[in-house]
């Protein structure tokens, strides 16, 4: 009877003991828990029970691409205060939450790239680059439009270039464009004609969103009546505000348009600034020479365009002074002979702006010492062809 008693109770023992288990078994703990209901970053599988303690080790737990298994960690001892320990290491059984990627320890944020793609550093060299803008004519003076490269030959301080980067036919650049008008006592009498064959000028060269210009007027002193823009009114005012009276600081005026108008705008970029000077070239209060207004306008790339405002009939020395300034810089001299040509010349000039050609090269040797180079650019086997540019320029200093 005893041995009756005992075998029911480790029945009954057995059973108990099965009964929790099927229980554990049937409810899995809830992802983001462990089997005591707190948070864990492992999550467990539905379908598979925890392994036993002796496989709990990192380095025991198998590969599973598709699925994470429970895994069971004792907390590790706090962390000394000094030295500070080293970020802990995911495990590869635990991807990150939510499909992000982790950014390794010292390191920016990962911007999503896949571990095995291929970021190349781009690297950023600096290119040092001769751009001539030019106009070419022929012995009529009309403009030739279909030249290519080849055609012409260029000498950098009497060496050809170590390369040509680029030619174009320019006939759509961007204008930067700067109207000086003479508004000294000595063109009183022809003042008004002057400012309206400038503003028809701007009107018909100036396009919204594209080019843009700037208005000068100057006796002893330069004075900006209407700056940089794009507006052709705005412009236009600009023009009907200037006075006559004064003194002439022609030379002044010029340098300061190339030095603190045009030098500081689109640096290295393409486009085309000119200066259209009206004038009678008469200068008798400049503070700079003549060639020093010359050497700024060759730093800024700045080609002058100049009009004569002596319609006597005879050249003086103030017609000299002009067509020295402009074939110093790759423009042209106008000399009308009547108040009506000036018109003329203004729209000469628009049409000139509009077919040039540009190259870009290499200067043999480059240094950037700040010394002036001298330009010869030709038309090979076109001896009958005109080539006008600028005619030198000052490399740049590190």
């Amino acid at each position: 009877m005893k041995l009756y008693r005992v075998i029911l109770a480790v029945a009954s023992v057995a059973l108990a003991a099965g009964l929790g288990v099927g229980q554990d078994s049937a409810q899995p703990p809830s992802p983001g828990q462990n089997a005591g209901g707190q948070s864990s970053t492992a999550q467990s599988s539905p379908t598979q029970t925890s392994p036993p303690p002796e496989s709990t080790s990192p380095d025991a737990l198998p590969a599973a691409p598709s699925a994470v298994k429970t895994e069971k960690r004792t907390a590790p001892p706090p962390a000394p205060a000094t030295p500070p320990a080293a970020p802990p290491q995911s495990s590869p059984a635990q991807p990150p939450k939510n499909g992000a990627t982790q950014a390794s320890p010292g390191k920016g944020p990962d911007l999503g790239a896949p571990p095995d793609s291929d970021i190349s550093a781009t690297i950023v060299r600096r290119v040092n680059e001769v751009p001539v803008v030019f106009t070419v004519t022929d012995k009529h003076g009309h403009y030739v439009k279909d030249l290519h490269r080849n055609d012409f030959l260029i000498l950098d301080n009497n060496q050809p270039p170590a390369a040509i980067r680029s030619f174009t036919r320019e006939s759509n650049l961007p204008l930067e464009i700067g109207l000086l008008v003479d508004a000294s006592n000595s063109v009183r009498d022809r003042f008004r004609f002057e400012q309206e064959s400038a503003i028809e000028f701007l009107n018909q060269t100036i396009r919204m969103n594209f080019d843009k210009a700037f208005v000068v007027g100057f006796d002893v002193t330069p004075e900006v009546t209407q700056d940089f823009t794009d507006n052709t009114e705005l412009l236009s005012r600009g023009v009907r505000t200037l006075r006559p009276g004064g003194g002439t600081a022609m030379f002044d005026a010029l340098y300061f348009a190339c030095r603190d108008k045009l030098l500081k705008t689109n640096p290295g970029g393409l486009v085309r600034k000119a200066i259209v000077l009206l004038s009678d070239g008469e200068d008798n209060q400049s503070h700079v020479t003549r060639e020093e207004a010359i050497d700024m306008a060759d730093r800024a790339g700045v080609i002058i365009y100049t009009i004569s405002t002596n319609v006597t009939g005879s050249p003086d020395r103030g017609d000299k002074v002009l067509q020295r300034i402009a074939d110093a810089t790759g423009g042209r001299a106008f000399f009308p002979f009547q108040l009506t040509d000036i018109a003329t010349n203004f729209q000469e000039i628009q049409e000139e702006l509009r077919n040039q050609y540009m190259i870009a090269y290499s200067p043999a040797d480059f240094r950037p010492d700040g010394q002036y180079h001298t330009i010869e650019l030709k038309a090979k086997n076109h001896k009958d062809l005109k080539v006008r540019s600028r005619r030198g320029y000052y490399a740049p200093t590190q």
